[in-house]
């Protein structure tokens, strides 16, 4: 059946504009559902608009074996199913290394595609745009793979979270590139023996694999979110690069989508580490143990639950500020609990959240999302700290980097100059934590051992839920 090509791009156009208007919708979590199924409804629209394009469509007969269709909705159905239960199963604390996972199969998937298309045209030398995309998507897709695996790795703490470098390994990072740069460069040139081309583009595909391990090696700890979201612009450059190379429109406009708020987010999320991306890619960020120089600090003061509730009982303002310990203890929902029992008794409560707090963008507006709680009382670090030093208390729920005032004191800090959620102005400070170890990124935290701030250790949700456990027993 053929389909005058004006209906297909129209049906590209439409997918386009549901993702942007998708995208737009994310920008707030009263929305953000309605923008997945928006950008799910043009994701299906592009896919059936490419079996509907002449090439696919003139191959359509009942012999599925032979053309390959077989194959293609096998591979839908087995991804759609796999990527259903898996979303549906994973917990939050496990979000951060799917989107990871996705990541690196996005980029692998648009390799897999640069590498078909070389296949079929490596007979004959491929036009320059054509040559120039293939090696782009192929460079760019396996190291987003290989990269955003290793990340995983790193998240899932397979492999030690922390930075891991050795001397030379700048040096060695650009051979690499340079040896990639030439690959690409060879690719490209007409004329070249096809037997060749192959070889050049196996060896173009085995080093950008180890360009991206290469890459993500010294980077560690508390960048690891940035790197997300730079591995998924990179990732969205290949989608658009594979769109170039098929002459796919909805790639091209879906890829530059991603590859722009992927940098855009990057851009975002280092301004609130003061930080740049240069330093966060070659200073190796965690890769030895971080000690102050300051001296011996006090010893943490530790209280039970039963003195907490103490002096929460009284507090007319308290402020939670979450980390990434309270999607480990799953406590969004006691934590909206205990929020109630605070207002219940005439206090005001907010919730302040750092821009790079957990272990993903956006990572806690999501889980106090789940939780219901209201989209209001989420703040910005700029609009809490100017009011940090009224609040009664402030409780910080497994956050540890965000909340250090090293960042502002302790010139040997790592995150020296990072803006930091200054909850040690609170008139009261209470740090639930796990343990006295220190957090994912390795640095001592100078808040548990300020004079204001109590200690109480154990898992959070089982906390929160006595601390709330005692106002209903009053």
């Amino acid at each position: 059946m053929i389909v005058n090509p004006v209906f297909i791009n129209l049906a590209y156009i439409v997918a386009c504009l549901t993702f942007i208007i998708g995208i737009k919708n994310l920008n707030k979590p009263s929305t953000a559902r309605k923008g997945t199924y928006i950008s799910i409804i043009g994701m299906v629209i592009a896919i059936i608009a490419v079996f509907f394009e002449n090439e696919v469509a003139l191959n359509w007969n009942l012999d599925f074996m032979a053309t390959g269709f077989l194959w293609s909705f096998a591979a839908l159905a087995i991804g759609a199913v796999i990527g259903a239960i898996w979303s549906k199963k994973v917990k939050m604390t496990g979000m951060p290394e799917l989107v990871a996972l996705y990541n690196g199969f996005g980029g692998l998937a648009s390799a897999l595609v640069a590498f078909s298309q070389f296949n079929n045209l490596r007979p004959i030398d491929a036009e320059p745009v054509a040559a120039v995309a293939t090696g782009v998507t192929i460079f760019i897709g396996a190291l987003c793979f290989s990269g955003s695996m290793l990340a995983w790795g790193k998240l899932s703490e397979r492999i030690p979270g922390r930075a891991i470098v050795f001397k030379g390994q700048n040096f060695l990072n650009l051979i690499i590139l340079l040896a990639i740069l030439t690959a690409v460069v060879l690719y490209v040139i007409p004329g070249l023996d096809p037997q060749v081309k192959f070889i050049v583009v196996l060896g173009l595909a085995g080093l950008s694999l180890i360009f991206g391990v290469t890459f993500v090696l010294p980077i560690g700890g508390g960048d690891m979110p940035v790197v997300i979201s730079l591995l998924n612009s990179f990732t969205g450059l290949a989608v658009a690069a594979a769109g170039f190379l098929l002459d796919n429109t909805a790639l091209i406009v879906n890829g530059c989508l991603v590859g722009a708020s992927g940098v855009i987010l990057t851009l975002i999320m280092c301004k609130a580490m003061n930080r740049s991306i240069s330093n966060l890619l070659f200073s190796g960020f965690g890769a030895s143990d971080s000690v102050s120089k300051k001296g011996p600090q006090a010893e943490p003061k530790a209280i039970s639950v039963e003195d907490a509730y103490a002096i929460l009982e009284s507090a007319r303002s308290v402020v939670f500020i979450p980390g990434y310990g309270m999607a480990v203890a799953q406590a969004q929902h006691v934590v909206k609990e205990l929020a109630g029992k605070l207002e219940a008794n005439g206090a005001e409560v907010n919730y302040a959240i750092h821009p790079v707090a957990g272990r993903m963008p956006g990572h806690m507006n999501v889980l106090l999302a789940e939780a219901d709680i209201p989209y209001e009382q989420l703040k910005t670090m700029d609009d809490m700290n100017p009011v940090m030093p009224t609040q009664d208390v402030a409780i910080v729920i497994g956050a540890n980097d965000v909340v250090n005032p090293a960042a502002e004191t302790d010139s040997a800090s790592p995150i020296y100059g990072m803006p930091i959620i200054k909850a040690y102005q609170a008139r009261t400070v209470f740090v639930l934590k796990r343990g006295k170890g220190r957090g994912f990124s390795g640095i001592e935290n100078d808040l548990f051992s300020m004079p204001n701030t109590l200690m109480i250790y154990g898992d959070a949700k089982a906390t929160i839920s006595s601390l709330a456990g005692e106002f209903a027993a009053e």
